[in-house]
């Protein structure tokens, strides 16, 4: 069986992020144009789609771990905060973009609500399992190595 595990990230980040913006599960809204995406940032992301993106990534994130809360997702995204002369100390990134995030994909039914934390659901698993399967046999067909994995 094909698992998110043996797939590229950056492949199955992509393929899910275009799958989540053709179905418009997913409302983009109107201030993500001009957010940073944390305090360690100096600009807003260069890709427009970038909201996609993250909440790809989210996804895959909750498959790998299991259950994840807004505070250790934030701490995820983080990065390291430039203070001058001053060593560099680790930030989080922003908790509002993970809640809106995990909010949106509540609505649209890839993430439960559990007391451990948020965790996926059924569809979501469902969804990350057959976007790896897809992605497996088109690195197949080109790279017989991958034919183990079919």
């Amino acid at each position: 069986m094909v698992s998110v595990k043996y797939v590229p990230s950056d492949l199955l980040i992509n393929y899910v992020s275009e799958k989540l913006k053709s179905e418009k599960k997913i409302a983009e809204p109107d201030w993500s144009k001009y957010v940073k995406t944390g305090i360690s940032r100096e600009k807003s992301p260069v890709n427009r789609d970038w909201i996609y993106v993250r909440a790809a990534a989210m996804l895959r994130k909750l498959y790998i771990n299991g259950y994840l809360g807004i505070s250790r997702m934030s701490s995820e995204y983080g990065g390291k905060v430039d203070r001058g002369s001053k060593r560099y100390h680790a930030s989080q990134g922003s908790r509002s973009i993970i809640r809106y995030l995990f909010h949106e994909l509540e609505k649209a039914g890839y993430v439960q609500k559990t007391p451990k934390g948020r965790s996926l659901s059924p569809q979501g698993m469902s969804l990350l399992d057959n976007a790896s399967k897809d992605i497996i046999k088109q690195l197949a067909d080109k790279d017989p190595a991958f034919q183990k994995f079919i």
